[in-house]
């Protein structure tokens, strides 16, 4: 059980030490201002990057003392138990909350999974949690087994894709605290209208906040805080790191001054941050802010080579069905569109790599003709399981492998990997079916990927049942 948190205890920052400010760059310096007007790919190179004013260093320092000296008691330079407070951690924070537009503050952790646990002990003991219930398998997981077993909450799991605004209502009770999405879904890419939903949350009488996980997306593809959305969840492990080298995870969240229930909950995870000790190394957290400086250029080439892929196996007849909104014929398409971040918008509406998806300019209001990228996952449904680990076993650039985001291919079995903990009546029930195969397109030549996975159907076209 988690015991109720006293915010009286909790000082300015939450870690005791009140003169620790988190907007602290890496060597120390305060920016001179927020640089609102820069671009995505500019601010991911340069929050949390500024040269060392001691030795003129470009590339930030790794900070491994796990202590800081101080002048005197209660004072020092802003850091005093790498635990609390990390010059590495703290500058790609900030770089995080740049990049997720909306945001301004982040908490980062040791995994996803550890950010999804302290969420739902900031909530308190007999909170009721409404959730989407096509979810991440680690997420189901912990809400059911942990959440609703150890720590008394309340777990609802609805279709918040096709749940009209009644039903939505209906399922929020009076001790409601969190809507907890996805969008889109793991693995079947179902989305959610998170304007609609956080809409309905914020004029309920209970106001349960909003957190949706953008991990398949990344802020490049999506901005959920723009949308509504109170505080965005990222396994880094996978898209913001890219390179399939550290496990880590963060919460974003929108300035305090948005509401004041907003700022209690927080101070709480900040609170339990620190006191859980649920904290990255400083290491990983370096590794994962130079992965994340390339993420705009990665991701991009992400989503061409997925669109790409996808209308391969759209083109396949043994594939029966392909999930990847940005495809015209998706009924998810304009949904897709219109969850689009601003910056990605920009880009698919100019870039000339994309121009012949467009027969004409289009209006940035409307999806463009032909498709258009939307991040580099893919889920697709072949007859049989036999079909499915065929085509598994025969890739040669698509490593079978769990995790996404990196920037190789892998390809994996939901039915029997990342979903295998939730029951099978369940599974099947959401579309995981043992056909399913969900596919993390890389950044390799296209032209390679397209042929790897033609060949890999073509040796199911051979499988018998």
């Amino acid at each position: 059980m988690s015991p109720s948190l006293d915010l009286k205890s909790i000082t300015v920052n939450s870690h005791g030490h009140a003169s620790s400010d988190h907007r602290r760059t890496s060597n120390g310096v305060f920016p001179k201002h927020k640089p609102t007007s820069d671009g995505f790919n500019t601010l991911s190179v340069h929050v949390g990057s500024s040269p060392d004013p001691a030795t003129g260093a470009v590339i930030p320092s790794i900070s491994l003392s796990t202590t800081y000296a101080q002048a005197a008691p209660g004072l020092h330079k802003g850091f005093e138990y790498s635990r609390s407070d990390n010059p590495n951690r703290n500058a790609f924070e900030r770089m995080l909350a740049s990049i997720e537009k909306g945001g301004e503050d982040t908490l980062c952790f040791g995994s996803g999974s550890a950010a999804t646990g302290v969420v739902v002990q900031a909530l308190g003991n007999g909170a009721h949690v409404l959730c989407v219930n096509d979810v991440y398998g680690g997420t189901y997981r912990y809400l059911k087994r942990v959440a609703s077993e150890i720590q008394s909450i309340e777990v609802t799991l609805l279709d918040l894709e096709t749940a009209d605004e009644e039903v939505i209502r209906e399922n929020i009770q009076e001790n409601t605290k969190l809507i907890w999405l996805e969008s889109p879904t793991n693995p079947t890419l179902k989305l959610m209208d998170i304007s609609r939903i956080a809409q309905i949350a914020h004029s309920h009488p209970s106001k349960p906040l909003l957190l949706v996980d953008n991990t398949f997306l990344s802020p490049f593809y999506s901005s959920p805080l723009l949308l509504g959305a109170d505080v965005v969840l990222h396994s880094l492990t996978k898209y913001v790191n890219g390179h399939s080298d550290v496990v880590m995870g963060a919460l974003i969240l929108p300035p305090s001054s948005s509401s004041p229930q907003l700022k209690v909950f927080k101070d709480k995870l900040r609170f339990l941050q620190n006191a859980t000790g649920a904290i990255p190394s400083p290491y990983d957290c370096w590794l994962a802010q130079r992965g994340a400086k390339t993420l705009g250029l990665r991701m991009r080439q992400h989503g061409l080579n997925a669109l790409k892929v996808a209308k391969v196996l759209r083109s396949n007849p043994l594939v029966e069905e392909v999930m990847y909104p940005g495809l015209e014929s998706s009924e998810r398409y304009e949904l897709a569109w219109r969850n689009l971040s601003s910056h990605a918008r920009r880009w698919i509406e100019g870039d000339v790599l994309l121009r012949d998806l467009h027969h004409s300019s289009s209006s940035l209001s409307e999806p463009p003709e032909g498709g258009f990228p939307f991040s580099g996952m893919i889920s697709f449904r072949l007859p049989s399981y036999q079909h499915a680990v065929t085509f598994l076993t025969s890739t040669r650039l698509f490593t079978l492998a769990e995790s996404l985001g990196g920037v190789e291919s892998l390809a994996e079995h939901p039915a029997s990997m990342t979903h295998a903990g939730i029951p099978k009546e369940e599974r099947e029930a959401l579309g995981i079916t043992d056909g399913l195969v969900r596919l993390s397109v890389g950044i390799e030549d296209v032209e390679d990927l397209v042929r790897d996975v033609r060949e890999a159907l073509e040796k199911c076209a051979r499988v018998e049942v």
